[in-house]
């Protein structure tokens, strides 16, 4: 009886360890496969990730979309996510390589539109008044204009790439609100921008859904390693100026690339 009972339990192994090849394997093939191109702004060229190239674009070998090509090795990869891009910037230059062969294109955009960058800086520089005034005329932005700005965006790639599959990933909190920050903005500006970035991620997850894109949400990402959690994964203020208020290499690695990877 023991025998049997020990028999049918390596006849079960051994046919779950095929059936877990066989799903690797082809899960290599699928993606040995696909044309992919990773479209955005800051948030996918991999600012605060260092190793950068693509001049003033900063396009990092440690953002996710570098990642993911190291990882599945595409039959083509096309990378045009640019720092500091919006929407316009990405209908008018980077959609070069999304065609009707392009099977993957992943996107990060509307944060540079709603002028989140700037309303940072205002925050950090000029106090909780004009914070919280910057951040509430992102708000109304994000609200009001955003969802047109995507849904141009995303019918530009559904047009040029009618059967691909899309990803799209939106932003982190940037503060763990009442965290181990002794200094800085107040508790009441961080809890605004991390409403603006709960706006941001309301608003394009919506927008994604209504195009039939898939969304992540980092958020859950993140959480446990923004600005103030004591493991952060987002630069706070640095030198250079313009990798501040980004994912370090482990944000990317550790985040981005995990919500991208199981998304794609």
């Amino acid at each position: 009886m023991k025998l049997r009972r020990w028999k049918a339990a390596v006849t079960t192994a051994v046919a779950v360890l095929g059936l877990t090849t066989l799903s690797t394997s082809a899960h290599a093939a699928d993606t040995a496969a696909l044309d992919y191109v990773a479209l955005g702004d800051s948030y996918s060229s991999g600012v605060g990730a260092g190793a950068y190239s693509g001049g003033d674009c900063r396009r990092s070998a440690n953002a996710y979309p570098e990642l993911w090509k190291a990882n599945n090795a595409p039959a083509s990869f096309a990378f045009t996510a640019c720092s500091g891009a919006t929407t316009s910037d990405v209908l008018a230059g980077q959609l070069g390589p999304v065609n009707s062969g392009t099977d993957l294109v992943s996107i990060s955009i509307g944060g540079n539109d709603a002028g989140f960058a700037d309303a940072m800086t205002t925050c950090v520089v000029l106090g909780e008044g004009a914070c919280l005034d910057a951040i509430a005329d992102a708000r109304a932005y994000i609200a009001g204009t955003l969802p047109g700005r995507l849904d141009s965006v995303y019918n530009a790639i559904s047009d040029r790439a009618p059967n691909a599959r899309v990803v799209v990933l939106g932003y982190p909190h940037i503060y763990k609100v009442n965290g181990t920050c002794s200094f800085g903005i107040s508790e009441t500006s961080r809890a605004a921008i991390n409403s603006a970035a709960d706006d941001l991620h309301s608003v394009t997850s919506k927008r994604a859904a209504d195009h039939g894109f898939a969304y992540g949400d980092m958020r859950p990402a993140f959480e446990g390693h923004e600005i103030c959690s004591g493991d952060r994964w987002l630069h706070s203020t640095t030198w250079p100026v313009w990798e501040s208020y980004h994912p370090t290499a482990q944000g990317q690695s550790g985040a981005y690339y995990p919500v991208m990877e199981s998304l794609a």
